[in-house]
């Protein structure tokens, strides 16, 4: 029983895996907490300031899709590190075209991986800066005197920030139902909810780096083992006793 177990083993590759699961993990909170970030944020607009952002509605389908996306691209490169991982890189590629198949596939990986590091670096960035905003709302309905009522929020000298359409006392948070509605019902759950993204942000950028490592050694493995099988044809030729033992390989 162990060695059949060992041979499985052998076969997984752990370090991919691990990627896979940071990266799922990742993408999956942040595209659940984006998208009640900025549904939150649509209605804090819309009954506080009584504005609509059309352009966050956009945001959220994109969210979706590009979550989807980069739980494929995983599962690819799960697949990809399968292939290329203990006996089974041995089986797939023993032949000429395969091994130039998996290093080209490799390169593209690593290219589109390296673009997506980017692009979440850019992602997180944006998100430092929305939560930054978000816990500046927080601590403004932190004073004491904006809970007790006896002064407003007043976001008039940010008035250039705002659409032309906004009128100058909707920008003033007063009475009590609109400062409940801004300050617990909008502004504390949204910074949660940006702060639990900016941390799903932080492991998927991890997962991407962790995946080009994995993808550089599969490189590496597939490279050197074009150079074993070199070796190892040249030992055929001229000790023809060996080839008996080549399937075990």
């Amino acid at each position: 029983m162990g060695d059949p177990c060992q041979a499985c083993l052998t076969r997984v590759p752990h370090a991919t895996l691990i990627a896979t699961i940071m990266c799922c993990l990742g993408v999956g909170v942040f595209c659940g907490t984006m998208y009640r970030g900025s549904a939150l944020s649509i209605l804090m607009f819309d009954e506080v300031f009584h504005f609509r952002l059309i352009w966050i509605e956009a945001l959220q389908m994109i969210f979706i899709v590009g979550s989807a996306c980069m739980a494929a691209l995983g599962f690819m490169l799960l697949c990809l590190g399968c292939l290329t991982t203990g006996a089974t890189r041995q089986r797939v590629y023993r032949a000429w075209r395969a091994r130039v198949g998996g290093r080209i596939s490799c390169a593209i990986f690593m290219i589109i991986t390296y673009i997506l590091t980017f692009t979440w670096i850019i992602l997180l960035g944006f998100l430092v800066i929305t939560t930054f905003l978000f816990t500046i709302f927080w601590n403004l309905c932190s004073k004491p005197g904006n809970i007790e009522l006896s002064t407003c929020i007043d976001f008039t000298q940010f008035d250039f920030l705002f659409p032309a359409s906004v009128k100058q006392e909707d920008m003033k948070i007063c009475e009590a139902h609109k400062m409940k509605l801004f300050c617990k019902d909008y502004v504390e759950k949204a910074e949660f909810m940006f702060i639990l993204a900016m941390v799903s942000c932080l492991l998927v950028i991890l997962s991407l780096v962790h995946y080009l490592m994995c993808l550089s050694a599969n490189y590496a493995h597939i490279r050197d083992h074009e150079k074993f099988q070199e070796l190892q044809e040249l030992q055929y030729l001229t000790n023809p006793n060996l080839h008996a033992s080549k399937d075990r390989f």
